[in-house]
């Protein structure tokens, strides 16, 4: 195992120059930044400069936590030329996962999604892992690297995160990773981090989820209508999952002229991804993992006349019916897509 960690490794290194310059392009969460993090320290001394952009505009609370407390380097990248860097690198996500990605020239790939079937001239891709963050901390112990306290922290967080504390997908390489970074990181900042999930302004939309709410056996519905910030539906969506009686949360709003749907549940039955896929692959970006997808559509490309964005009653029953509709026939077919979305925290 060793030996074949060594071997990665030296390959991924082997794409390097001194004189290279670096873009480490991520769509921000806890599990790119920290990815991104290790890339950065992995090159250090490598090559000429390391530069890590973010796609997406970075809200959610505790991913500005995380960046602020950890002090974490990040650039917009509608402030990058593209043209300055000699090498392009993409964590926890693949070109196929957003435009902008596909745009790029990727020369290292590093990922725990489902393939996309995408190469690069380094490519790992472990679709088993939990997180990212769990393949870059074995590159930094086979490099022999310990890492500093605030990369420590930085991918301890990403893998309870990806995880969901190991009640989501894990590996026994996960479980590893975890206590050799348990050692090193601090605790309690990695724990402020966690806990700032909320904004004020969010609370709102809580009375608009209760009140407007469908349950369907052991599913809950809700459409928050306009959102100021996707990330609210993955709030209520989480939210609703820790109802002892619920076994689906499927929560929706409207966003920059686009439906978004979040998809959570328990793993005890049926597939987000696989369902996020079938109900809306069609119309727009879906997929994502076993207990957790989402849907992003256009409101253009919804030319249903029972669907009006403007009603919420409307949208809501348009959405259930859809999801109803998928979950009858037979088993889902189709390999889900990854979860990339804008800042989002649960991959």
């Amino acid at each position: 195992m060793r030996s074949k960690r060594s071997q990665r490794l030296a390959e991924f290194q082997r794409q390097f120059q001194p004189s290279d310059g670096v873009l480490v392009a991520i769509s921000a969460d806890p599990d790119a930044i920290a990815s991104a993090m290790a890339v950065a320290r992995l090159l250090r001394r490598r090559v000429a400069r390391v530069v890590i952009a973010n796609l997406n505009q970075i809200s959610r609370p505790d991913n500005l936590a995380m960046i602020r407390l950890l002090q974490v380097r990040l650039t917009p990248f509608a402030e990058i030329h593209p043209a300055e860097f000699q090498k392009f690198v993409l964590v926890d996500a693949q070109p196929a996962h957003h435009e902008i990605l596909a745009s790029l020239p990727a020369h290292v790939i590093i990922d725990h999604h489902p393939e996309s079937g995408t190469r690069a001239a380094f490519t790992d891709i472990r679709p088993h892992y939990g997180a990212t963050a769990t393949i870059l901390t074995e590159y930094l112990r086979a490099a022999g690297i310990t890492p500093a306290r605030r990369l420590a922290t930085a991918l301890y967080h990403a893998i309870k995160t990806d995880t969901d504390d190991f009640k989501r997908q894990t590996t026994l390489e996960d479980l590893q990773a975890f206590q050799y970074l348990f050692r090193r990181a601090n605790i309690q900042l990695a724990r402020r981090i966690a806990q700032a999930d909320l904004r004020l302004e969010y609370l709102k939309y809580f009375k608009i989820a209760l009140q407007g709410m469908r349950r369907r056996k052991n599913r809950i519905f809700a459409h928050l209508g306009p959102v100021s910030n996707p990330d609210v539906c993955v709030i209520l969506a989480d939210f609703f999952m820790r109802i002892h009686t619920v076994g689906w949360s499927i929560v929706s709003g409207i966003c920059e002229r686009r439906l978004v749907v979040i998809f959570r549940n328990d793993g005890a039955r049926g597939s987000a991804g696989r369902l996020a896929q079938a109900c809306f692959g069609a119309l727009g970006s879906a997929g994502g993992h076993p207990t957790m997808a989402r849907a992003e559509i256009p409101l253009a490309e919804i030319r249903d006349p029972a669907f009006d964005p403007k009603d919420p009653r409307r949208t809501l029953r348009w959405i259930v019916a859809r999801i109803e509709r998928r979950r009858r026939p037979r088993p889902l077919s189709g390999r889900p897509a990854a979860e990339v979305a804008p800042d989002s925290a649960h991959a």
